[in-house]
């Protein structure tokens, strides 16, 4: 007898705009998630919710006095789920997780009915701490850092490689050299593939930017672009100042067609793959690739006997460009298709560990209208966590859950040996990635380097603001730093400092 068959019956998602001027009005996250539920619900024809057998929660960051809402929205929507819990953190892999999670519980014949929803009210929660502490540094960026450091001080932290933001750019540097880009063609990359996404957000009524932006004023620096951390602007990161929320209801075919649910509204949820990275971005072979990320994707798409080639539609994580700049060269994706269904993190919306539940949202929307097969790729922490999932309007084939989507051990037989860490080197060496932090008025405020001992170590180098000459020599283009020679000195300050040869 064949196992049961998952499909997703109703989505839901949420904007909430009412608190952009007054922060009392706004939803926290658990009335964001709750909002997105009903949704679903309503979306699948009602009266599922107090049927749930499973609610699956992404953690959130932006109240953390609610802590697990999982209890808490399981008795506002009438329901007793036998599972109801959160994910360990708010990651950007935590809703495919949870699909995937629920997928097997329904194959494995443990449930009927199961959520998985999540939200964030950062931007109301921004507003609130600057109303109750005037002149403070309140934002959303700083809740997002506040988390990143929460294992406390590091080697990297010291340097200013602290948050997504901070680090993200490293991949970006040594991409663009392996692809032998040059700086221009780098940012133009960029620039098409957010051009898209903004195109596509301009088109779905559950984005939070909904305006076209061209692929020139995304890669040019302005007074509403100012750079963040180089290569990138304003426009090409997450934007992680939104009040969204998103969730989907999961089930058998055979329970959806007893409640009358058409064939036409189903979406078959097919096998999954996930792998992740050691969590110490130093502690990787290299910052290229994601060995993760390749197996994840491959992975995913051979689990269901698919090709690029029969993928109608993409969502490729897209919170910083280098994401999806790797993913589509795992899978041969053009840069003329649009890789999302949402509109990206910048111009979708990025609220932080839920944005991929918006993306399975649009999937769903989007394959009841045209396409056959979806592909879903996630992206969390600071490329450390893959988990990629295909969609499609009919059966991937009886008995596809409950499945083992660890492939960590596939991973990590294709992972490059992990240079040592030296922290206290100095001497000559070689540029492997780099970054520069810039300040609100868009000056440049320190750069760091990433970079290879003479013995083939790694180790950190700052640049300080005052080493103007090298601050140009990493952001003007006109030469590739990476791979490049030079030296490790003593700083004033006791950190290592780069010195140009």
């Amino acid at each position: 007898m064949n196992n049961p068959i998952p499909v997703i019956i109703g989505v839901g998602q949420v904007n909430d705009r009412e608190s952009l001027g007054n922060a009392s009005l706004g939803l926290d996250s658990l009335g964001l998630m709750e909002a997105a539920l009903r949704a679903a619900d309503h979306d699948a024809g009602g009266g599922w919710l107090p049927m749930l057998d499973s609610l699956g929660v992404v953690d959130q960051i932006s109240w953390p006095e609610l802590g697990d809402v999982s209890v808490p929205l399981a008795e506002r929507l009438g329901a007793s789920p036998r599972f109801c819990y959160k994910s360990a953190y708010g990651s950007g892999d935590s809703p495919l997780l949870l699909l995937n999670e629920a997928a097997n519980r329904i194959g494995a014949g443990e449930i009927k009915v199961a959520a998985v929803v999540g939200g964030e009210a950062l931007r109301t929660a921004a507003r609130r701490a600057a109303t109750s502490a005037p002149g403070g540094a309140a934002s959303s960026d700083n809740a997002v850092r506040a988390v990143s450091m929460r294992r406390g001080p590091s080697y990297r932290h010291r340097y200013g490689l602290i948050a997504p933001v901070d680090v993200y750019p490293l991949y970006e540097n040594a991409g663009r050299a392996a692809y032998a880009q040059t700086l221009a063609q780098g940012q133009e990359e960029s620039a098409e593939i957010w051009s898209r996404f903004s195109a596509v957000a301009a088109q779905n009524p559950g984005a939070w930017l909904r305006r076209r932006v061209s692929a020139d004023e995304i890669k040019t620096a302005s007074a509403a672009n100012r750079p963040i951390a180089f290569p990138y602007l304003k426009l090409m990161v997450a934007n992680s100042s939104v009040n969204q929320g998103a969730g989907f209801l999961v089930t058998s075919v055979a329970a959806a067609r007893a409640r009358g649910i058409g064939d036409d509204k189903m979406i078959f949820v097919g096998r999954g793959a996930a792998a992740h990275e050691p969590v110490d971005v130093l502690a990787r072979s290299g910052f290229v690739e994601s060995p993760s990320m390749a197996v994840s994707l491959r992975q995913a798409l051979a689990l269901n006997e698919l090709s690029t080639a029969d993928l109608d539609l993409v969502e490729l994580y897209s919170c910083f460009p280098c994401v999806p700049k790797m993913a589509r060269r795992v899978i041969g994706w053009p840069l003329q298709q649009p890789a999302t269904v949402f509109g990206g993190l910048t111009f979708g919306g990025g609220p932080v560990g839920n944005y991929m539940s918006h993306a399975v949202v649009s999937m769903v929307l989007a394959l009841r209208e045209r396409g056959r097969f979806g592909l879903l790729f996630a992206n969390g922490g600071i490329a450390t966590h893959s988990h990629s999932m295909v969609l499609g309007r009919a059966a991937f084939g009886p008995n596809t859950f409950p499945q083992n989507f660890d492939y960590q051990s596939e991973a990590d037989a294709i992972r490059g040996p992990v240079p040592p860490i030296e922290e206290d080197y100095i001497g000559p060496a070689r540029v492997e990635t780099y970054t520069v932090f810039y300040d609100r008025e868009g000056a440049a405020r320190q750069g760091v380097i990433v970079a290879r001992s003479a013995h083939g170590s790694r180790f950190i180098a700052k640049v300080p603001d005052t080493d103007r000459a090298a601050i140009h020599w990493l952001t003007s283009g006109e030469q590739e730093p990476v791979g490049a020679q030079g030296s490790a000195i003593q700083g004033p300050d006791g950190d290592a400092w780069w010195q140009l040869n």
